[in-house]
């Protein structure tokens, strides 16, 4: 393929969505392999985060290039014994059907989940980024090592380096046409944009979140509105942005002391930088880059 494994780089962000069933099946004692991309060559692919979860039976969570792989990725884990380098043809049809450019070679990695390093579950728990630094003899596994941000990445023909990252989540409360800007500029940034109108919906979404994770409050209700902020306080989600007038956001913050919640410092409202934002597009741009400000900044 066109990249040799030396320089391959997967960027794996649907890993963090199918952590909780590999670890219910390691807990359980089922087999199950998970596969990710390495190369392709024949057509684009534009999100490198796909990962997919295989067990026994037909068993599958997540999806690589649309499912273009299914078929073939199934018999593979069926018999897989330990991790191997595979490659796949992707034919027209199947290409069609899973909506890519055309036909083309696919490279993956397939091991089990018992070969990877046990912390990596730990981090994709907490969503945190990390590498694998895979060793291959020929188009078998010998050994998969996880190495942290600030370690080099291994060297050499004979390892496959592949970068892990989660996908920032943005959660939206409420609707609006701000709310409607919002969610197309935050899909140009590739964040994961998830739309709740009930308490109940929203205070269980948002307890999820980690720092990553980003949460705006626009909704006019008082209960749904509440509801989300004290989730959100309660939760490690990295920023909290609460729309409306200075009005709204007292009537907010009496409802929130009302039950207890006090410390409100967290909470950016009114939402949005200020740059003279009028438009919703321009207030949409000002709150996102008051959520990209307010991201933790490393090393």
């Amino acid at each position: 393929l066109g990249r040799g494994p030396e320089s391959a780089r997967a960027r794996i962000g649907h890993m963090y969505g199918i952590e909780v069933s590999v670890v219910a099946c390691l807990r359980s004692g089922t087999k199950v392999d998970v596969a990710w991309l390495v190369d392709v060559e024949g057509f684009s692919v534009t999100d490198w985060s796909q990962a997919v979860a295989l067990t026994p039976g037909g068993g599958r969570i997540g999806s690589l290039l649309g499912g273009a792989l299914d078929s073939q990725l199934a018999p593979e884990s069926a018999r897989l014994t330990r991790g191997r380098v595979l490659d796949f043809e992707v034919d027209e049809f199947a290409a069609t059907l899973a909506g890519l450019g055309g036909p083309g070679q696919v490279r993956c990695l397939l091991v089990p989940a018992t070969d990877l390093p046990v912390d990596v579950w730990d981090l994709l728990a907490r969503r945190e980024a990390f590498a694998l630094d895979t060793k291959v003899n020929g188009s078998e596994v010998e050994s998969i090592t996880l190495r942290g941000e600030s370690a080099e990445p291994s060297t050499g023909e004979d390892v496959i380096v592949s970068e892990f990252s989660a996908v920032p989540t943005l959660v939206l409360v409420g609707r609006s046409k701000v709310v409607d800007a919002i969610e197309s500029v935050a899909a140009v940034l590739g964040w994961k944009v998830q739309s709740v109108n009930e308490p109940g919906s929203a205070t269980g979404l948002i307890a999820t979140l980690s720092g990553i994770d980003k949460v705006v409050v626009a909704a006019h209700d008082l209960e749904l509105a509440g509801a989300a902020l004290m989730a959100a306080l309660d939760s490690d989600v990295g920023y909290i942005g609460s729309m409306g007038s200075r009005q709204m956001q007292q009537n907010r913050a009496d409802w929130l002391a009302y039950r207890g919640v006090t410390e409100l410092g967290r909470v950016h409202g009114p939402a949005g930088l200020d740059i003279g934002a009028e438009t919703p597009g321009e207030i949409a741009v000002s709150i996102l880059a008051e959520a990209v400000a307010a991201r933790p900044l490393r090393g």
